[in-house]
């Protein structure tokens, strides 16, 4: 990495990067803590889902047990025909959200099957939904990981070697300039001296030679 220029051109510049980091740290973390909260929404509401599904599923078993007769023909009764998705804006991250589970039923009578194949379609419909809405869940959750992860990854940037590395350079620069200046008049007190010595010398010498 090239040091910086010693010199009080170079100094305002360090100066003007360390205000501009400073200003920009605080909205920087505060979106980081909005999208640190919208992380764990994410991850409870998938948590959730995930807990109502696996519910569904223990109550199908327990209360159609009569799925095992397989005289009954159960399948393609129900299958997902598309899933509608949009997108919203989370401080500035695309997330997906779960518009329409849309369904293609198959046709089966009435009269001519058990009454509790309602109850299974109905539960297949709860279950397939669930299903899509995971899925949606499960990308939503990776999308404002990634954005917590990236947005973190600037936060520590700024704060832990932008404006370090900027306060450095300006007491680097300082303490340069400050002995700089000593320098000069220190230098500057000798060179008057020195010449303060030499017109006295001059003068003795006239003094000496006169008549």
């Amino acid at each position: 990495m090239a040091r910086s220029a010693l010199n009080k051109s170079a100094l305002q510049k360090e100066r003007s990067a360390l205000r501009l980091y400073q200003r920009l740290l605080p909205s920087l973390d505060l979106k980081r803590m909005q999208l640190t909260g919208e992380r764990n929404r994410a991850r409870g509401r998938l948590a959730r889902d995930r807990a109502e599904l696996d519910r569904e599923k223990a109550e199908v078993v327990d209360r159609l047990p009569m799925l095992a007769d397989r005289s009954i023909d159960l399948s393609g009764l129900v299958r997902i025909e598309s899933v509608l998705t949009g997108e919203e804006n989370v401080v500035g991250v695309r997330l997906p959200v779960l518009k329409e589970v849309r369904f293609k039923m198959r046709d089966y009578s009435l009269f001519g099957t058990p009454a509790w194949v309602d109850t299974w379609v109905d539960r297949l419909r709860k279950i397939a939904e669930l299903q899509a809405r995971i899925a949606v869940d499960e990308e939503r959750l990776r999308r404002v990981e990634g954005a917590v992860r990236r947005i973190t990854q600037r936060v520590n940037l700024f704060d832990k070697i932008l404006i370090p590395t900027a306060k450095k350079s300006i007491q680097r620069i300082q303490i340069f300039l400050a002995d700089a200046e000593r320098s000069a008049v220190v230098r500057s007190k000798i060179a008057k001296a020195m010449h303060r010595r030499q017109r006295e010398e001059d003068a003795a010498q006239v003094e000496g030679g006169a008549p």
